[in-house]
């Protein structure tokens, strides 16, 4: 009889992780919280380092038939949109040894849930919240909510993709479920018709634009007939967001106060959509390991991370194909488990620290941003490339 997994969440670390288990040779059972996977979020950018393992898992022909190639990373200074650096990206699968894709969110969603469907090994079940497990000798028994009637479930292991606030984490002794740090940045995000993004070469690149305690990215999306914008400032509170990671509409004036001495190109793209929705961005320290028998953690439950280095979802899907690589070759599942968060724990928290770095150099001013744009202005893209070669590379 083939081992079973439980899984829950299904995210994108979450179904990854599910289609990993599956080529591993496990039954697998995913419980979702939600009612129903809707589509939230927006762009993501799905660098070499992920789509590497969605090859191996299968998906990323269906992935690419979602998603825009960009043909670079363009860095602009957000005052007047002079030229900082551009790193190209089409020489990707010959550096890197794997395409450099943007999607959006729910596309990847859809992807990897028609995947999941696709394997008659793998069970997902919505409106069903994992709320705690123990261990029961060779086996996880995990409880189960679904809406007032309580159940439980059984299997040789159990996975937390279950986001920010994971409750597998917590009972894992890494910290209580409600508590983040809120980082004092809030992302505000759009969607724009392609056609009211000017100029034209700013609809097919990702492009980045600088200033004091602000940044500024757009880049297309869904065969670049939309605009996916990004606007992340400086905010001491939460933009009404409470401790929810995911807000409701955004305050239009606070965004034109932080890019009021920017650009005319930058101010138009702040103006043009009809609503942004503001996502305040929270943080968690790294933690020692990211498994306990036979539990183990993926994605924000493991790692949750700032987006500046765009490595969110892609860091979830490295930790999926480590998983099912560390499963398929052991025998004894706490040791293979054990073994992935030795594989995955160092990389992943130097993510998170990179991230947060690379935060604090965006969002630089007065002589400290004329020192970056500088040092950026220097690089040229063969200095810039290999800067990334320690993440895309991987």
């Amino acid at each position: 009889m083939p081992p079973r997994a439980i899984i829950a969440g299904a995210g994108i670390g979450g179904l990854a992780a599910a289609m990993a288990l599956s080529q591993a040779g496990f039954k697998v059972a995913i419980y979702e919280r939600t009612d129903k996977l809707e589509e939230f979020g927006a762009g993501l950018q799905i660098t070499p380092n992920a789509t590497r393992v969605l090859a191996r898992l299968g998906v990323l022909e269906r992935v690419r038939q979602l998603s825009s190639k960009p043909p670079a990373v363009l860095v602009l200074r957000g005052s007047d949109n002079a030229k900082l650096m551009r790193l190209p990206l089409d020489d990707a699968e010959r550096r890197w040894g794997a395409e450099y894709l943007v999607i959006h969110r729910a596309d990847l969603q859809t992807a990897l849930v028609e995947a999941v469907r696709d394997q008659p090994g793998i069970e997902l079940s919505l409106g069903t919240t994992v709320t705690g497990f123990a261990a029961n000798g060779d086996t996880i028994s995990v409880r189960l909510q679904r809406g007032l009637t309580a159940a439980r479930d059984e299997a040789d292991l159990l996975i937390g993709a279950d986001g920010l606030r994971s409750q597998v984490r917590s009972g894992l002794g890494f910290g209580p479920a409600d508590r983040a740090d809120f980082t004092r940045r809030v992302a505000y995000r759009a969607l724009v018709n392609a056609e009211d993004v000017e100029p034209r070469w700013a609809r097919s690149e990702i492009v980045l634009r600088l200033g004091p305690e602000a940044h500024l990215v757009q880049y297309p999306l869904r065969r670049g007939l939309i605009i996916n914008l990004v606007a992340t400032i400086r905010s001491p509170s939460r933009a009404g967001g409470g401790d929810q990671q995911w807000d409701g509409a955004a305050d239009r004036s606070t965004l034109e106060r932080a890019f009021a001495g920017w650009s005319k190109e930058a101010r138009a793209l702040v103006g043009a959509p009809v609503q942004w929705r503001a996502w305040p961005l929270y943080c968690r320290p790294p933690i020692p390991s990211f498994s306990l028998g036979r539990a183990a953690l993926v994605g924000d439950a493991a790692h949750p991370m700032v987006p500046f280095l765009a490595q969110g979802a892609a860091q979830a899907i490295e930790d999926a194909g480590a998983l099912g690589r560390t499963v398929a070759q052991a025998q004894d599942i706490p040791a293979a488990l054990a073994l992935y968060s030795r594989d995955r724990v160092e990389r992943a928290a130097r993510v998170q620290r990179e991230a947060l770095r690379q935060g604090r150099i965006y969002h630089l001013g007065g002589p400290l941003a004329f020192a970056r744009d500088t040092t950026m202005r220097m690089l040229g893209p063969r200095r810039l490339s290999e800067r990334y070669d320690w993440l895309y590379g991987a």
